[in-house]
This record gives structure tokens, sequence and C-alpha cells, in this order.
């Protein structure tokens, strides 16, 4: 990519996706006209060169502490002061002291952001995958799973607002997860499932046990989201309690068939993406594909995806919900459950939702 198309991309994600954060707004366009800002973000390989990756390194840095004229402005770091004409000085001063670090991030970093808001879609998917085999004992595979935070979906407590203000939740535990339930469709029920065991792929796999990792999934969040930053911290704290196994795979892909071949009889093997198409290049999500078509029939395998609906949907997508007043249509989360029907590998679309989970629209 040249210069043009890096100011396009970060001119454009601050505009289209930075709605609830005024702060990435003001940094998108003042980094699009920092002749450094764009060299560094082109130091990112071609799949990982994305505006929010270069939002987190410097996220990092100033909750690292190293970047004090840049953390006047961020939440996260106590900062209160809003955008306004010194926030360049302050973007330049931190690039150039920070130099090896950020170029570190950008090279070999990934925003993993773990977002367990998606919980409260996950959730239901799962009970639409364990409906649609006739199975009570799921065997779940987070493909890119970062800490695996989302592996403990049944152990959070889960809390949907309906159309007319009144609150659904299932579980009890201290982290919770809110969330708006649009449409007509009636909110989740109690589970006639249960996660036998779960288990998490990615090529660097988060241990959120080390606080320079823990560190960076926080960087990955926005730095006015409070609530997020909580609920990521309590997550965090609840994973040590979980029968959690992460693995490192350089390829993903490859690894999916060999966990399948270990499970024992009797549970369903669910695989779960979310927001990890977006990172892959056309080779790579063709493969995936046929990887899980030919799984699907040779082992059942059902494949819950949530990603943009161009990449998550095969078909033409459903039509879209009518958003909640401030929502932007930025960004829409098309969850679709794939498995095997009738000797074929057959797509139902099951959800939008809002990308961190904020609202939900079951289909």
């Amino acid at each position: 990519m040249d210069g043009h198309a890096l100011q396009t991309l970060l001119r454009r994600f601050g505009a289209e996706e930075c709605s609830q954060e005024p702060l990435y707004i003001a940094l998108c366009a003042v980094a699009a006209d920092d002749d450094r800002a764009l060299a560094l973000l082109a130091e990112a390989p071609p799949e990982q060169r994305k505006a929010n990756l270069l939002l987190a390194a410097l996220h990092e840095r100033v909750l690292a502490g190293a970047a004090p004229e840049l953390a006047a402005y961020y939440p996260s770091a106590g900062g209160g002061r809003q955008p306004d004409a010194g926030l360049a000085a302050a973007l330049r001063a931190c690039l150039d002291r920070e130099w090896p670090a950020l170029v570190q991030h950008l090279r070999h970093g990934a925003t993993q952001t773990n977002e367990i808001g998606r919980c409260a879609v996950i959730w239901p998917a799962l009970g639409a995958a364990a409906q649609a085999a006739g199975a009570r004992h799921l065997a779940l595979l987070d493909f890119g799973c970062s800490a695996g935070l989302n592996l403990g979906v049944d152990r959070y407590r889960l809390r949907w607002r309906t159309d007319d203000g009144a609150w659904h939740e299932r579980g009890g535990a201290s982290v919770a997860v809110e969330s708006r339930w649009l449409g007509a469709a009636p909110p989740p029920a109690e589970a006639g499932w249960r996660l036998a065991l779960r288990h998490g792929l990615d090529p660097a796999p988060v241990d959120v046990t080390d606080p320079a990792r823990l560190r960076w999934l926080q960087a990955c969040l926005w730095p006015h989201d409070a609530r997020r930053r909580e609920r990521l911290a309590g997550a965090a704290a609840q994973l040590a309690d979980l029968p959690v196994t992460l693995t490192q795979a350089e390829d993903c892909i490859a690894a999916i068939e060999p966990w399948l071949r270990g499970l024992p009889a009797g549970v369903q093997p669910v695989l779960l993406t979310s927001w990890v198409l977006y990172y892959l290049n056309a080779d790579d999500l063709a493969r995936l594909r046929a990887t899980v078509d030919r799984l699907a029939l040779s082992h059942g395998l059902a494949w819950i995806c949530g990603d943009l609906p161009a990449l998550s949907a095969r078909a033409a997508p459903p039509p879209m919900p009518v958003l909640p007043a401030g929502e932007a249509p930025s960004s829409l989360t098309l969850w679709t459950l794939r498995h095997a029907e009738a000797g074929r590998a057959a797509e139902r679309p099951l959800a939008w939702s809002h990308p961190h989970g904020r609202w939900v629209s079951w289909l």
C-alpha cells in the first residue's frame, strides 16, 4: 500500500468505525497527516495492516507509562484532555521516543481484542448448534482464541434487555455481559446442553498471567470504555478456574482435524470464529472454508462464524435490522451456523450483532 492508500485507510477507519471514541477519530486524522505514522503502519504485514493495530500499539505504550504526552488524552491512563491542536505533537513525541517498541508491535502484533461481550450472541449460537445436531455435550474450539476468554461463555452472567425494557438473564457469575435483544424472537432460555471440552487455537495465544500480555489485550480496547476494561480484567482472573487448553499453532487451519480426531466419543465438535476471517488472506479463507465443509461431512463439525457479512455468509445475507438509536451501521457482524445436513454442508444465518455484542438481533 502506498502512502495515499494508508491515509485513506486511517481516515476511513476514524470516520466509520470510531463513532464511540472521539480520541480515535482525532488520532486517525492526525496520523493520516504524519509521514512517520504512515511509515509505522506500513511495517505491518499485509493481513494485519489495520488502523486498529496502529492504535493498539500507541495505546500499549501509553498504558506502559512510556508516552506521557499522549497519556494526557487517554481516559484509560487517567487523562482527561480533549483532542486539540497539541495531539499531533504528542503523537510525534511518542513516535520518536518509542519507535523500536512500536515497530515490534506492528511487525509481530495482532489486535487480539478477545471481546467477551460477543458471548451475548455466542451463547445462543451454541444452543442453535446443539439443537441442529441433537447434541447435549459440546466440544468447543475457539479458532484465533487470543487468551481464550470466550471459552468461558457459559460461566459469565449474561443479561439481555428486550424492547419492552425487561431483563432476561442466565448465570450468576460476577463477570456480567449486558446486551440489547432486538426484534420479535424470544431471548435465550436456559441451556439444554453443556460445554464438555474447551480448546483454543492461536498463532500467539495470550497468557493473561503475564502483565505485558494482559496489557496488550487492554490496549486493544477503546480508551474511554471503562466497563470493557473492568470486564476484561474480571474475565482474565476467572480464566484460571476454567478447564481450558490453549494451543499455539502457526497453521491453525491444519490444526483443526487433529483436534477433531482427539475428541472422545459422544461430544459434538463446534468450531468458533469471531472476527477472525477479516484477518485471513483470500487463499487461507478458501482453505478454511473447504476444510470445514470436508470435516462437517466426515466428522460432523459445526461452525459458528461471526464476522463481516461478506465473509461470514456465502449466500446473500439476510436483511439488516433496525439499529438502536445512536448505533452506526459500520462493522455490523453477521453470525452464521454451518453444519452437515442431508449429506451436504448447509449454512443458516443466526443473528446480526454489534461487533462487541452491545446488541443482538436474532433471526
